[in-house]
């Protein structure tokens, strides 16, 4: 009887809770498409919001030679092509942009530039480009950028390339605000190769990154680098804990960094990891 006497009391208990939930008034949820993209500009990237409060993209193709633009959109979603590539300047901006401290954006081109392997690029506010360094892809320097830009804490911006350098596997570089670029680290078959995403500075001064494949199981690393370009792979994957991570880092506020897998794990789906700057997993 005691028993039974619980059961109803907790029954009437969990009735009560759940009509208090229900009587409590639904939020209100807004969605609005500030701006349909069509054919004539498709495949935009993340957008950044800039110092004036308007929001800054770029997208893969379209645009004048259907090679890609650099657009800005207002928070009402009035949105103004700033600029269209032309093959020659750049092509296939993947990556989206980085406002750097002197106003101006700062971004990647995947394709396009003089050797065609991809470039680097700065664009004011109001649409002036200026091609900053066009990739060789040969001689150490980097070929085929998909991740964008960080700005380091000593003013100078700091990337990845997918491939190139002096063993094809991809590069991490160092760019000036005038343009004068430095090939960092190449990526060597051992240690990780092809860095797909961009680059997050730590708390300590040093970048994090990851790289898509290789490493000790062949699933990809997450690695560190000094702005001097000394590297350590901090972790391999071993597929169970993880494989291919596309995406780059963040820095938590408890100081760790966090980051995601595209596969592997227990159903081979793809993780959600954390990991100390020391490497711990």
């Amino acid at each position: 009887m005691k028993g039974a006497t619980l059961e109803r009391v907790a029954a009437s208990a969990l009735l009560a809770a759940a009509l208090c939930v229900l009587a409590l008034p639904a939020t209100a949820q807004s969605y609005a498409v500030l701006h349909p993209f069509e054919a004539a500009q498709q495949g935009p990237r993340g957008l950044v919001q800039a110092s004036d409060g308007n929001f800054y993209g770029t997208t893969i193709s379209g645009g004048v030679s259907g090679d890609g633009t650099v657009f800005k959109i207002t928070p009402a979603g009035v949105l103004t092509t700033l600029y269209s590539f032309a093959g020659s300047d750049g092509m296939s901006p993947y990556a989206g942009l980085v406002q750097g401290t002197d106003g101006n954006f700062y971004g990647t081109t995947h394709e396009g530039g003089a050797s065609g392997v991809g470039t680097v690029f700065k664009i004011t506010p109001v649409g002036t480009l200026t091609t900053l360094h066009s990739f060789l892809g040969g001689g150490g320097d980097g070929a085929y950028p998909y991740g964008g830009l960080v700005q380091g804490t000593d003013g100078n911006f700091y990337g990845t390339t997918f491939e190139g350098g002096t063993n094809y596997y991809g590069t991490v570089f160092k760019l000036t605000l005038a343009g004068a670029l430095t090939t960092l680290y190449s990526f060597a078959y051992s240690g990780g190769v092809y860095p797909y995403a961009g680059l997050v500075q730590g708390t300590d001064g040093n970048l994090f990154g990851t790289t898509l494949s290789d490493g000790a199981n062949d699933a990809g690393t997450v690695f560190k680098i000094t702005p001097a370009g000394a590297l350590t792979t901090l972790y391999s994957f071993a597929v169970s804990d993880g494989k291919f991570p596309y995406a780059g880092l963040v820095q938590g506020t408890d100081g760790n960094l966090y980051g995601t897998t595209h596969m592997g794990g227990t159903g081979n789906r793809g993780t959600v990891f954390r990991i100390t700057p020391a490497g711990a997993l």
